[in-house]
């Protein structure tokens, strides 16, 4: 984009000038892509989002749950296989599961069983 708009100022002022400033600001816009590279690779890390699990049997996950049983004599069913490299989401904001036998995830829970059986 600021190579364009220096297109655009030296073919107004001059057509022969336009060739100067576009080398201008493709340099400056180079700069600037840089050092917006360097931040994102430099710069703060993003903080993990707050897990917590509080009352009897709870369960809390950052990210996806595949399977999760808190009750007694109870067993899940496996969660259908996901395709190889999907991503998983990890959570935006905090989790909480708070209660008996609660369950929260900052992702995809595949299969819970939170009674007794």
């Amino acid at each position: 984009m600021t190579g364009a708009l220096g297109l655009v100022v030296g073919g107004v002022l001059d057509v022969g000038a336009a060739d100067p400033w576009a080398s201008v600001a493709g340099g400056a816009a180079g700069l600037i892509g840089l050092a917006v590279t360097l931040y994102a690779f430099l710069g703060p890390a993003p903080t993990a989002a707050a897990v917590t699990a509080s009352g009897t049997r709870a369960v809390a996950a950052g990210g996806s749950i595949g399977a999760v049983s808190t009750g007694d004599g109870t067993s899940t069913t496996p969660p259908p296989p996901t395709t190889p490299g999907s991503p998983t989401r990890p959570a935006s904001g905090p989790v909480t599961a708070s209660g008996e036998r609660s369950v929260a995830a900052g992702g995809d829970i595949g299969s819970v069983s939170a009674g007794d059986g």
